[in-house]
């Protein structure tokens, strides 16, 4: 749930005073082992090359970061929506040795959707993507998606299988968990890591993982999508 602004990191500093001293590692854990190199029978390539081109849904653009002009649209697909961004890192969700707030400075202990015992999503363990929040851009409500959305993730020839984890800023877009980047060779550290460019994000439309926090049944599922989305576009 990026918010990366001061009045926000405040508040964060405020809530993350009511968790106990000593409650996680003062020091960020070494990165996990990448969950995989490759998920699923359907290749980067075959993925890439139906989405070549862009039939624009939202109303208007998005940025990739405060600082940036806007430049990414929501484009629309049989089956599926995607958008080609960066990746920033989102460690938000359940407090972890990697994901905390010495790790993050703008870490939040909470994530839009949560597991199936109602506690929030862990970053640093489950592959999950953020969506902007809805605004007069664009509703992802409206497309389709929602949390637990299976979503195909493709950068540098790998494909990740995530599932709609987080919202973040009207404005802007292009983010991802801590599981997420590690899986597909991004340097996963909240406050220097991420991709620049190059991340394409393929949510399907009307998909859901239950619970959201199998991440095997998101590869399942993700894998059968993609298929479909290769066949129908």
């Amino acid at each position: 749930m990026r918010k990366r602004f001061a009045f926000v990191i405040a508040t964060a500093g405020l809530l993350a005073g009511s968790v106990t001293a000593g409650a996680h590692a003062n020091t960020r854990g070494p990165a996990p082992a990448p969950v995989s190199t490759k998920e699923g029978t359907v290749t980067a390539a075959q993925l890439l090359a139906k989405v070549q081109s862009c039939s624009q849904i939202s109303s208007g653009k998005y940025r990739t970061d405060e600082e940036t002009s806007a430049t990414v649209p929501v484009c629309g697909a049989n089956g599926a929506v995607f958008w080609k961004a960066d990746m920033d890192v989102d460690c938000d969700g359940q407090v972890t040795s990697r994901c905390n707030e010495d790790t993050d400075p703008w870490f939040q202990d909470d994530t839009a959707f949560h597991q199936s015992d109602g506690k929030p999503l862990i970053a640093d363990k489950l592959p999950y993507v953020v969506v902007p929040s809805p605004s007069s851009t664009w509703d992802y409500r409206q497309a389709g998606i929602k949390g637990g959305g299976v979503v195909a993730v493709i950068y540098n020839n790998k494909v990740e299988y995530a599932v709609v984890g987080d919202t973040g800023p009207t404005a802007i877009i292009g983010e991802a968990s801590y599981a997420t980047a590690n899986a597909l060779g991004i340097d996963p550290d909240p406050e220097t890591g991420g991709a620049e460019s190059g991340v394409t994000y393929i949510l399907f439309k009307n998909s859901s993982v239950s619970p959201i926090e199998n991440h095997d049944k998101a590869v399942s599922v993700g894998d059968g999508l993609a298929k479909q989305f290769v066949q129908n576009n």
